[in-house]
């Protein structure tokens, strides 16, 4: 976990946004270290952290709506820099002496932003000139920008005149206060979403905030690495650990910082449940080993799941039965390392788990956020574990986590792995899971991966499900012989952090390769076709 006194932090108030982790995520990219905290949270709590700077997130509610989710009482006079964003910049203007309306004229999506010159600013009563007090156009946090923007909004109700002491630095066509700031008392509000990409400069926006607030850019990779590397040995000791590797990024990475800090005291197990795709195992047991040097005990558990899954068709209850063996798996893989390790007079008390923090966020832990499901990594172990949790990644998101492995000198095959989910091809086969559709599948997927990965298209989609459909069958012509095959489904999207995604555009010379090679390499296949369904409404798996 991260030492607050090594890194400035950077609160960020949760009023139900959508996009509350990803005002965290570009916080960070601006090398500031921040985490979410709940609305319910009190201003003396808040102020306890010792932040640098607080952000109030946007959110559902009307601020003058019974019920609405207030500002935490006394944080907006505590001295710390505020930034609000949407319904926080709107807490801001009610809660300091502004009006904010319903005008009948909402803004939806891309929005003309319209910068105002510090001497025709419409400005709050009260507002003054002065030391701290912004004079170039934009204000602090849009001065030298375009003067006419794209910005993204999603809001119904209006600021229609700021607080007292406020000067409004920008507007749209229909608010007349769609950003303000009084420098001097570290206030700054806008009504639009500078988080996301549809917003042009909105990054650079959070960046000036940040740099105003005197927050220190020193949130990187390698102090991340340092610090979790330092905070690892110390929790450990002189006792071992070990760690479950699925073959995915998170459990590598996790392995990987945990080996830098404790060397062989570590051991990862790898259990190969004959459910991965096609070369995955061998890369675990040896790019992942020869770029670590790693220990690594290998359970081969194909033939058991295989057995456990015969004759099941049923989503859910495949799921149960994957987790129940693997967790058996994993168990007699951890005893025969703890009876060696007792042999020499040793103690395994530590499990390492590449939980991320929106596992945490997600799942309602951290700091008392929302349930919004359940995760593998969180809350989901035995209540005998009987180990102690080594968990280096929980701070960070997924593009952190890349980013470390990167540094850590993963193999790129390794950091850039789609994510994958951990009962594997078993969710990605509908219906009953066999040796031979198993093959058939991990074949056409294995040309997907390698069609991607030839066109350059690695880091553009985050995840290519290739999904196997039960009892469908496809008439067809290869050759002078009808045939009556396999259909497969590509499910190609991208996306930022799962929770919602669109369905990848693939060039068409692609997607022709793909089918082409498809059809010709793997005989049992004689159609392909592409989902193209948004999630929402679809999932990004089919089952």
């Amino acid at each position: 976990m991260v030492h607050a006194g090594d890194f400035d932090t950077v609160l960020v108030v949760d009023f139900g946004a959508q996009y509350a982790q990803l005002i965290a995520r570009r916080v960070r990219e601006c090398h500031v270290y921040s985490e979410i905290v709940p609305a319910t949270m009190p201003a003396g709590e808040i102020l306890a952290r010792r932040p640098a700077a607080v952000i109030l997130s946007g959110g559902p509610a009307s601020v003058y709506a019974e019920g609405a989710p207030p500002a935490p009482a006394g944080l907006l006079d505590a001295g710390v820099p505020v930034l609000g964003i949407c319904y926080g910049f709107q807490l801001m203007v009610s809660g300091l002496g502004g009006a904010v309306a319903h005008t009948g004229t909402g803004e939806y999506g891309a929005t003309r932003l319209e910068l105002l010159p510090p001497d025709t600013a419409a400005s709050g009563p009260g507002a003054v000139s002065g030391p701290g007090t912004a004079t170039a156009p934009g204000g602090t946090l849009l001065a030298g920008l375009p003067q006419r923007q794209q910005v993204w909004m999603s809001h119904g109700d209006t600021c229609t005149v700021a607080p007292p002491g406020f000067t409004v630095t920008a507007r749209t066509a229909a608010t007349p206060v769609a950003a303000m700031e009084a420098p001097g008392r570290g206030l700054y509000g806008v009504q639009f979403h500078p988080e996301v990409l549809h917003t042009e400069h909105g990054v650079e926006m959070l960046r000036r905030f940040l740099i105003a607030a005197g927050c220190r850019q020193n949130w990187t990779m390698q102090s991340i690495i340092d610090e979790q590397t330092a905070g690892i040995a110390a929790q450990v000791g002189g006792a071992r650990a070990i760690c479950g590797l699925s073959g995915g990024v998170d459990s590598a990475v996790a392995a990987a910082l945990v080996q830098r800090a404790i060397g062989p005291r570590l051991t990862c197990v790898f259990v190969d449940h004959g459910l991965l795709r096609k070369g995955e195992a061998e890369q675990v047991e040896k790019d992942f080993v020869a770029a670590t040097g790693v220990r690594l005990h290998t359970v081969d558990a194909a033939g058991m799941f295989l057995a456990a899954l015969a004759g099941v068709t049923d989503p859910e209850e495949k799921r149960k039965i994957i987790g129940r063996e693997f967790i058996r798996a994993f168990e007699r893989a951890t005893r025969e390392i703890a009876a060696e390790a007792g042999a020499h007079g040793e103690a395994v008390e530590f499990l390492v788990q590449g939980t991320l923090y929106p596992d945490v966020v997600e799942s309602g832990g951290g700091s008392g956020t929302a349930s919004i499901k359940s995760h593998h990594n969180v809350g989901g172990l035995p209540a005998d574990l009987g180990f102690q949790l080594v968990e280096p990644l929980r701070d960070l998101f997924k593009d952190e986590v890349r980013r470390i492995g990167l540094e850590l000198g993963l193999p790129p095959q390794i950091v850039w792995r789609q994510p994958f989910p951990g009962p594997g091809l078993g969710i990605r086969i509908v219906g009953e899971i066999t040796e031979e559709r198993l093959h058939i599948l991990r074949e056409a997927d294995a040309i997907v991966r390698e069609e991607l990965s030839l066109a350059g298209l690695d880091t553009d989609i985050w995840q290519c499900p290739v999904v196997l459909l039960a009892d469908v069958r496809s008439v067809g012509v290869q050759g002078d012989f009808r045939t009556y095959g396999h259909p497969v489904v590509l499910r190609p999207v991208t996306s930022e952090d799962a929770m919602t995604a669109d369905w990848a555009r693939l060039p068409d010379a692609l997607l022709a390769t793909i089918s082409t090679r498809i059809t010709n390499e793997v005989r049992q296949i004689n159609r392909v076709v592409v989902d193209i369904t948004s999630k929402p409404p679809g999932t990004i798996e089919w089952e």
